[in-house]
């Protein structure tokens, strides 16, 4: 065991891990073209190129290991956005249509993904708020109902709800729109789990505050509205955050009404001339920007609540 820590700790053991990774990967690719001039036998000019490549990434490993923390960052996140990127321009995609179709896509796809995962994620807060005050509370009626709602729509897929909703409502008399119909069932299904974020949360409080607060005269809902929740908040937005890029991909569930969202439009129109794949990788990149948008706005805002914490 001492040994295997020894070798794992010595750089040059790593790279040299790395190098046999890289290889083992690269062999699996087909030649490049231009190594057929070589009076080489193909398993011999396979392992050269594998070789090559296996090297040049690990020499690429030794350099920007130099740098500082923050340039290797920058460095990585470029290097593998170039490979994303390749990747996708494997496919002989056909940029016109990309760039004549973008427009769409940016102006009424993404508006209606936001608008929808925007209203979600507001009444999924609300909701989670009155479950986890629910779940804490001493009415049996009011835990059952919490407990019997969080595990209900945690325990059954979104895309059910959906249709339970879109569908299902109307068998009751109650008809709704595609629109609201979706955010129903979003709201519902990750106020779900946000109740559980909520009540931890909220329980994440010490019970001295609450005492102290009933010691100076404050009634419950002041006490809530005044010390528990405004602690209990900087728990709770960082998982908030992660429920909300989440929400953000599982609202092109909703295309599934007829809901002109982002995945909507890319389906339909890629079906329109046979270019699926055009459509759908250029939804891909656009909710990944977005998501990246909201990653760097949730980190902005644990920074601030951290800071807040240590000088606490």
């Amino acid at each position: 065991m001492q040994l295997l820590v020894t070798l794992f700790g010595s750089s040059r053991f790593r790279l040299l891990l790395f190098f046999m990774a890289a290889l083992l990967l690269v062999s699996q690719f087909s030649m490049p073209p231009w190594l057929a001039v070589l009076p080489l036998s193909a398993s011999v000019q396979s392992l050269l190129t594998a070789s090559a490549i296996a090297a040049l990434l690990t020499l690429n490993i030794v350099i920007v290991g130099r740098c500082t923390f923050r340039k290797q960052l920058l460095i990585y996140w470029s290097e593998l956005l170039l490979l994303v990127l390749a990747f996708f321009y494997s496919f002989d995609l056909s940029l016109p249509f990309i760039v004549e179709r973008l427009p769409l896509l940016l102006l009424t796809g993404v508006y209606y993904t936001l608008l929808v995962s925007g209203l979600s994620i507001i009444f999924a807060s609300m909701i989670a708020l009155v479950g986890a005050l629910a779940r804490l509370s001493n009415s049996g009626l009011a835990y059952a109902v919490a407990t019997f709602y969080v595990s209900f729509f945690r325990g059954t897929p979104l895309l059910l709800q959906v249709y339970l909703i879109y569908l299902g409502l109307p068998q009751l008399g109650i008809v709704l729109d595609a629109i609201p119909s979706g955010v129903l069932a979003l709201s519902l299904s990750y106020g779900a789990y946000m109740t559980e974020i909520f009540r931890s949360g909220i329980q994440a409080v010490p019970a001295s505050q609450t005492e102290a607060a009933s010691a100076l005269g404050l009634k419950p809902w002041m006490t809530l509205q005044k010390i528990i929740l405004p602690q209990a908040f900087r728990i709770i937005i960082p998982p908030i955050g992660n429920n909300f890029i989440s929400m953000l991909k599982d609202s092109s569930l909703v295309s599934a009404m007829g809901v002109m969202e982002l995945m909507y439009l890319a389906r339909t129109l890629g079906r329109s001339e046979f270019k699926h794949f055009e459509m759908l990788i250029t939804a891909a990149l656009i909710y990944w920007a977005i998501s990246f948008v909201f990653e760097l706005v949730q980190a902005r805002l644990e920074e601030r609540y951290g800071r807040h914490d240590q000088r606490s």
